[in-house]
């Protein structure tokens, strides 16, 4: 973690899940390097879960979200990520804790918001989960071009002449 702040310019990791990497969240902080948290739907875990459903729906799967952020933020986290949680846990979440939370498809209670920026932009539009607003849609500009691009090439109009040396 501490190679990857120092080459990639990132000021922080995120680490995903809660009491089972809690003692990894712990040493990185313990040793100076930011983390910030994320539970619910980890994407790195979606096979453990059997695909990109809604985490935290039940009672018992609500409270265990709720001792996972707690973990996250007695670990050293800095802020954590609730991803596809019902608005109502994280609304509760977000109350309790003291550090910030950043809501990826968990409502408006958060105290930030994030989207991947391929699916807001339109760049991946396969499939469009129901938390993602668009802003753009670049994927359909960027097919023009390739398109263009890959025709200008089979006529030998690309590279032109004040484009080679």
């Amino acid at each position: 973690a501490g190679r990857f702040l120092s080459e990639s310019g990132a000021e922080a990791v995120k680490v995903e899940g809660g009491k089972a990497v809690s003692d990894v969240m712990e040493r990185l902080t313990v040793i100076g390097i930011p983390v910030m948290g994320h539970i619910g739907m980890t994407p790195q875990s979606v096979n453990v879960f059997g695909g990109y459903g809604i985490i935290g729906r039940e009672q018992n799967a609500a409270e265990k979200l709720m001792q996972e952020a707690r973990i996250v933020q007695e670990s050293g986290a800095f802020a954590v990520v609730l991803e596809k949680v019902p608005a109502a846990v994280a609304n509760q979440i977000s109350e309790e804790l003291r550090i910030p939370t950043i809501g990826i498809g968990a409502g408006a209670g958060c105290d930030g918001q994030v989207l991947v920026s391929h699916d807001m932009l339109g760049i991946f539009d396969r499939f469009q989960p129901k938390f993602v607003r668009r802003y753009a849609n670049l994927g359909e500009e960027m097919r023009k071009a390739f398109s263009r691009f890959r025709e200008d090439v089979k006529q030998g109009k690309f590279p032109a002449e004040d484009e080679s040396y």
